[in-house]
């Protein structure tokens, strides 16, 4: 019995092994992305535009996103770790390729060649940046909070705060099967804050300079 466990784990890591390699051999094509992004610009290509689930809040910018996270974001739709219905059901539309390209072309669109990196975030208020060394959220996401120190980590300076309250109230939500993210190390730091200096957190990076931007559609203008 014990050889045949250790044959399963062993099968099992094997597979998982290779998964993980060919998710890292996808390439996206950044030209294929905007063929494919037909379910995307309907919310992410308009200015200003509100979702009304879980709550009223502006959709997130993903145009000048890190390729690497928007990838992990839609598996992570798609998988139900994160539990969002419609996000959800688009997710489940795309195959590995098509995540790719989309994400390729949104970590370009509208990204001017050449431009300086944003330097070292200014400080906010005295609770919120409190709350910034409470959280270590620079630990992750880097010290102007558009350089993440992994490239599956979002850049969230200057992403619309309204959502970033959102998201952030998501993480400590549990067994609600429409609402919800699973990700423990974002869950663990949620958790440690009420919703009030969650939303003092999301207005401190919200108001940052930012890479990230909406890049309305030609029939959007």
């Amino acid at each position: 019995m014990n050889k045949l466990l250790l044959s399963l784990s062993a099968l099992l890591v094997a597979s998982v092994t290779a998964f993980s390699v060919h998710a890292e051999e996808v390439k996206g094509d950044a030209k294929a992305g905007q063929k494919k992004n037909a379910m995307c610009i309907g919310c992410h290509g308009i200015v200003g535009y509100q979702a009304s689930f879980p709550e009223i809040h502006k959709v997130p910018m993903i145009s000048g996103q890190g390729a690497a996270y928007i990838t992990s974001a839609l598996n992570a739709y798609k998988q139900g770790d994160r539990k969002h219905p419609t996000m959800r059901g688009v997710a489940q539309a795309l195959t590995d390729q098509d995540m790719a390209d989309l994400a390729a072309f949104y970590s370009t669109n509208g990204v001017v060649a050449g431009a300086a990196p944003l330097a070292k975030a200014a400080d906010g208020s005295a609770k919120a940046m409190e709350l910034i060394t409470k959280g270590a959220c620079a630990s992750c996401h880097g010290d102007s909070f558009s350089k993440p120190l992994d490239p599956s980590y979002p850049k969230i300076a200057g992403q619309h705060s309204d959502y970033l309250y959102v998201a952030l109230k998501s993480y400590k939500t549990v067994n609600n099967p429409q609402v919800g993210r699973g990700n423990a190390i974002m869950g663990g730091v949620a958790k440690q804050f009420s919703n009030a200096e969650l939303k003092e957190l999301a207005n401190y990076l919200g108001g940052l300079p930012s890479d990230l931007k909406v890049v309305p559609e030609s029939r959007f203008r």
